[in-house]
């Protein structure tokens, strides 16, 4: 059994995690701890402050107890917005805490995007437009190629937890562009679990979603490969030999 763990801002989306782990089908177990999110709105303070070491040292001991084998911080915003250096900085310091390998969702879309091998992206983001263009420049520190970004203006988490699959598409259909390789919607407070390969399908290219890289991450700390077709081309195409 390997038991994957992850910090998980407050109360959304977190049904997914769930979700994932039926999908994955395999002797995977998902072990979700909720950090403190103090004010839920998406003004950058506030997702410097969700992040904050204090905020994810406190669910780490639940983690360890669990036997988690790494730990991924499950929140894009609460990590990218801390820039590119300050993103790796707060993993460094999850995972000197946890005495586990770490990593975040921010980091999560860079190594996905890495794996499917794209050169070009597209962002559709929910948050306000600040906050998305501190993504896009997460991701450009990276190395990505971002081709367009959208945002959709919400102000807290709340507003977009309850997206169903025909807002999430609506949305996706929005922020793709005819130039981008793959379409990233960085949020997880957003459902996205149970619609990744319509996503696909619709699109007709590769889909990230936030918690779907999330697991993805995890298992990538701890070398393990799963085959799962309803969690997308991620978790089927073979690893991009680097050279």
């Amino acid at each position: 059994m390997t038991a994957l763990g992850f910090l998980y801002p407050g109360h959304f989306a977190e049904d997914d995690y769930p979700r994932i782990e039926q999908l994955l089908g395999s002797d995977i177990r998902v072990d979700l701890v909720h950090t403190d999110i103090g004010e839920d709105t998406h003004r950058l303070d506030a997702l410097r402050e969700l992040g904050s070491p204090r905020r994810l040292a406190a669910g780490v001991e639940d983690l360890r107890l669990a036997g988690a084998e790494a730990v991924v911080w499950a929140c894009t915003s609460g990590s990218f917005v801390h820039g590119w250096e300050g993103a790796h900085e707060q993993v460094r310091a999850l995972a000197r805490t946890a005495g586990m390998p770490a990593s975040s969702t921010s980091f999560a879309f860079v190594h996905a995007v890495r794996e499917l091998g794209a050169r070009r992206v597209a962002v559709a983001a929910t948050y306000p437009d600040d906050v998305v263009g501190l993504f896009a420049e997460f991701l450009r520190a990276a190395g990505v190629d971002v081709v367009s970004v959208s945002g959709a203006g919400a102000a807290t988490a709340a507003e977009v937890c309850g997206w169903g699959a025909e807002e999430v598409l609506a949305f996706a259909h929005r922020g793709d562009h005819a130039e981008a390789d793959v379409v990233l919607l960085p949020d997880t407070a957003l459902h996205t679990a149970a619609h990744v390969t319509a996503l696909e399908g619709a699109l007709a290219k590769p889909v990230l979603t936030a918690n779907q890289v999330t697991v993805w991450e995890a298992l990538r700390l701890v070398d393990r490969r799963v085959n799962a077709p309803e969690l997308g081309t991620l978790f089927t195409k073979e690893p991009i030999v680097q050279v």
